[in-house]
């Protein structure tokens, strides 16, 4: 768990705690609150030691419970705060993949200049329909969410709009792995790579492949987003993390920078693609 995501949840324990404790009418113990609330003591215990994250719901009773309804505000802004960053796919994906999907295009349209590292799947503005469709049905399987499919992908090719706008650039890296990932059937792959050679050299599109051969200068670690100079995007199994702070997004600048000085770029690239194509050819 993102050690910022942890200290602001013990934080907002902190914070619920000094409510029981000065309670209006006499501090309230553990027990007490937790028979107030016809929950388990375990769980007043989890809430004020970091180890449980507060729903509205929670804090708002706990607030009303306390008898200081006035202190819901606060807490729920803080809530808000740090699951602005940290946004769980539990959550995320309880109304299925297409939610999240137009929160992607919302800031897409927003930014004039992306840069993105991808290292084992095609990038999502980069995708066929065919392509998206299975990721997102793989995705619904883990994560044992809504299976809105179609929709996923509708939204998510409305998104490539952005590509043909005038003053627009997409400058994105991917590691030759993500091209030979059979996270779809060979032939969905095969017209997914025939894909990529036709963006190479499209004026909004600057197309970096970083070879398996490449002598890297830092791990090829996870996928990331970078929207203007205002927002990370990335995620991992449990979560995606939105990251506005000056200090996180040139620290993702600079490993996208580095990872660069590695990739090939034009008629190298589309080599990098043709190898991948053969190859899929002999499945």
């Amino acid at each position: 768990m993102s050690t910022d995501f942890q200290h602001a949840r013990e934080a907002l324990g902190v914070r619920l705690r000094e409510l029981r404790l000065s309670a209006p009418e006499g501090r309230l113990t553990g027990p007490q609150l937790a028979q107030r609330l016809g929950w388990p003591h375990s769980k007043i215990y989890k809430l004020e030691n970091g180890r449980q994250t507060a729903t509205t719901d929670d804090l708002r009773v706990w607030a009303e419970a306390v008898d200081q309804p006035h202190a819901f505000d606060e807490l729920d802004a803080r809530l808000k705060g740090f699951e602005s960053q940290i946004r769980s796919w539990r959550r995320q994906l309880a109304a299925g993949h297409r939610p999240v999907q137009d929160g992607w295009n919302v800031e897409v349209a927003r930014s004039t200049a992306i840069h993105a590292w991808e290292e084992a799947v095609i990038p999502g503005m980069l995708q066929t329909a065919d392509y998206a469709r299975h990721v997102f049905l793989r995705y619904a399987e883990l994560q044992n969410s809504v299976r809105d499919t179609d929709a996923a992908v509708r939204a998510r090719m409305k998104r490539q709009e952005w590509l043909y706008q005038a003053g627009k650039k997409f400058h994105v890296l991917v590691w030759e792995a993500a091209l030979h990932a059979l996270i779809c059937p060979p032939p969905v792959l095969a017209g997914q790579l025939d894909r990529l050679t036709g963006v190479i050299g499209m004026d909004t599109v600057e197309l970096g492949i970083i070879p398996l051969g490449a002598s890297l200068k830092i791990p090829a670690a996870n996928g990331f987003w970078i929207l203007d100079d205002r927002l990370v995007i990335t995620e991992d199994w449990h979560a995606e993390l939105w990251l506005n702070d000056a200090d996180s997004i040139g620290r993702y600048m600079r490993v996208w920078m580095t990872l660069q000085e590695c990739a090939a770029y034009g008629t190298d690239a589309h080599e990098v693609i043709n190898s991948a194509r053969r190859a899929l050819n002999q499945h």
